[in-house]
């Protein structure tokens, strides 16, 4: 069978230089988090209101009083750890309650991006942890939660969408949450380093045996950043 491009041609676009990508950055204002904790808030208690698309046509649409979307208790947590610790989101997911050490604030995480990893916990994000339901082996509860079959959940993609949107925030992604924890503590001062390793921005074998910042600076480091961002997602 003849090619139908003449020798040479075989890729129309050889030659062609791609556009450079820029590297996207977005992170929360105070008053965007305020929004978001009171959506998030919202969205664990009484529901958010949502309406029909008008441009779809629904048969059995539910009674105004009804058009509510809410979260469970979980979803909830998981938001605002991925906050309150600048984790990524598989992190959180895939966190277990026996990687999670109380008696001295820390998650040891066996198997993150960079490879083994020790999280320093802020005090909101130990709030959050010890009032949380143990309903399986994962902190972020599944729907296979408890079963011998259990398996961590996969995203956070429809609670994060209504959240977002009711916060007014939709070009936020759950990727940003980790970029405004670093950015709240560049802004308050902290030094690179000390934000590096709360956020796990080192080598393997330099954050196994914190080379460079001792747990006690990294605890307090973790407290302020925290704490600034649950004051705003307060309204404070």
């Amino acid at each position: 069978m003849e090619k139908i491009l003449p020798k040479g041609t075989e890729n129309p676009a050889a030659g062609i230089k791609p556009n450079k990508e820029q590297q996207r950055q977005r992170y929360l204002t105070v008053e965007e988090l305020e929004r978001l904790g009171n959506a998030i808030r919202e969205a664990e208690t009484t529901g958010i209101p949502w309406q029909p698309d008008p441009t779809k046509k629904v048969k059995h649409a539910p009674k105004p009083e009804n058009r509510l979307t809410k979260i469970d208790q979980h979803a909830a947590a998981a938001i605002r750890l991925l906050l309150f610790t600048g984790c990524r989101l598989m992190e959180v997911l895939n966190l277990r309650w026996a990687e999670y050490d109380a008696g001295r604030g820390l998650l040891f995480l066996p198997d993150s991006k960079t490879g083994r990893k020790t999280v320093v916990l802020s005090a909101p994000a130990i709030a959050i942890l010890d009032v949380l339901p143990r309903v399986g082996a994962y902190v972020v509860a599944s729907e296979t939660a408890g079963t011998k079959d259990e398996k961590p959940r996969a995203d956070l993609n429809r609670p994060w969408r209504a959240v977002r949107k009711r916060a007014g925030i939709e070009d936020v992604r759950i990727h940003d949450m980790r970029h405004s924890f670093a950015s709240v503590g560049a802004g308050s001062g902290l030094g690179l380093p000390i934000i590096g390793n709360l956020l796990g921005h080192t080598q393997t074998s330099t954050t196994q045996r914190y080379a460079h910042v001792a747990v006690d600076p990294a605890k307090r480091a973790a407290d302020l950043i925290a704490a600034k961002i649950a004051d705003a997602m307060n309204g404070k």
